[in-house]
Formats: C-alpha cells, structure tokens, sequence
C-alpha cells in the first residue's frame, strides 16, 4: 500500500482531499470510454425498430450520457467542476447488445476521463431502463441483461499554443 504521501487525494494527516489543481496549467485533453449492455435478441430488434413503449431507446440514451458528463462533478466525490467542451455519443446496436462509446473534451487543469466513464454508465443505464419491460423474465429477473466491458479506452492531453 501506497503512504499517504504518495496519494494525492489524502492531506498530511490521511484524511481524503480534493487535488490542488490551481498551479498546474490549462491544456487540452480528451477521454474515450465505452461499454455495453447485452440483452436479448429480441429487445435489440425492438431497438433498431423504434417499436418500445417508452420511446427512442438511443435518442434518449444520448441525452442521459450527456447530461451525465456534465454533471459528473456533483456525483464523484473528489472530482473537479471542469468546462466541457465537447461530448460525442456513438452506439453501435449488435445482435445482441448495444455498445456505446462516450468521448469528452475539455480545455483546462485536470483530465475528463470520470465523464467519460459517467457518461457510458449512465448512458446504458437509460437503455435499461428504456427496455426493461421487454427484457423481465416470468420471474421477474432479467436473465439476459447485464452491463459490462465498461473501461477508458483513450485519453490525451496537448499543451496549448499562445
């Protein structure tokens, strides 16, 4: 285990902090994270028809990942409200799942990696709850429906020219 000196969310006394990022300078960075949601074959069909109850699973999915990276700050404890600058949603509706890739850009003092991965999160949560009707089992349980693979694939940070 790592001392206290070495984590950079911990004081001097152990007691978790959020990181000083006053002096360190604006660059420009970007974060890809992706995911997906496996379910049956016969709520991914309902999905590329547009035929759910709820209304346009992908539309509405892309709307929560944004709303979700914007709002990344006021859910994950020790991070820092940072300016978005860009956010691009992709999905990619398979056979049996839909994955989604969340890609964020900002201009500033730290990384945008945790709204990427907010952004997936939270973005195949809406799918689940989109077609949760269509995916419960008899029992009640939803047997085939799991989120998974759900990691940063890319992050990069450039200096700014003046």
């Amino acid at each position: 285990m790592a001392d206290a000196d070495d984590l950079t969310h911990t004081d001097e006394d152990g007691e978790v902090q959020m990181v000083d990022v006053g002096d360190k300078p604006d660059t420009a960075r970007r974060a890809v994270a992706e995911g997906e949601i496996h379910l049956r074959r016969s709520t991914v069909e309902a999905i590329r028809a547009d035929d759910l109850q709820k209304g346009d699973v992908l539309a509405t999915a892309r709307i929560g990942a944004v709303q979700a990276v914007k709002h990344t700050w006021e859910t994950i404890p020790m991070c820092h409200q940072i300016p978005i600058t860009n956010v691009e949603t992709e999905f990619d509706v398979r056979d049996d799942r839909v994955a989604l890739s969340v890609a964020v850009e900002t201009t500033g003092k730290t990384g945008c990696e945790m709204e990427a991965l907010e952004g997936v999160t939270t973005g195949l949560n809406v799918v689940w709850d989109m077609v949760k009707a269509a995916e419960k089992g008899d029992d009640g349980r939803y047997p085939d429906t799991a989120i998974r693979n759900v990691r940063v694939v890319e992050k990069e940070k450039r200096q700014l020219t003046r």
